[in-house]
């Protein structure tokens, strides 16, 4: 099951177009949906998880728990919207490319992809682009 729930002004329009999106994305790479939760709030909300729970005292677009078992997806996916909204201006890209992006990265973590070294940096970025483009493919 994918949920949605909101920890600041911001409102997901469409959340049926987001689930089957996030349902896509899975099949995509052979793993089904558990029990998926998407957070979206504020950067202190944010901040204060990162603090309490990883020892990081910085500000970050996105924080994944992994409930992952086996193909089955589980997880909960924090994402600061105001983070977001300042990454999509600081690039030049829409604020709802740059949430796909986002949205798309917590997924990959829950199916295994890593960005710590450069070559996973680069096929992180590989995986995110082929994802945000099915957002747009209706089935």
């Amino acid at each position: 099951m994918i949920e949605f729930h909101f920890k600041s002004d911001f409102i997901l329009a469409d959340k049926t177009k987001y689930s089957d999106w996030i349902t896509r994305v899975f099949e995509s790479e052979s793993f089904v949906a558990g029990q998926i939760d998407y957070i979206f709030c504020t950067d202190d909300y944010l901040l204060e998880l990162n603090q309490q729970y990883l020892n990081h005292d910085t500000l970050t677009d996105i924080i994944t728990f992994d409930y992952t078992k086996g193909k089955t997806i589980s997880g909960d996916i924090f994402i600061s919207t105001d983070r977001v909204k300042e990454n999509a201006d600081a690039f030049g890209v829409a604020f709802e490319n740059e949430l796909h992006r986002v949205m798309s990265h917590g997924l990959l973590h829950l199916m295994g992809y890593g960005d710590k070294t450069v070559e996973e940096k680069a096929e992180m970025r590989r995986k995110e682009e082929e994802k945000i483009k099915m957002f747009h493919v209706e089935q």
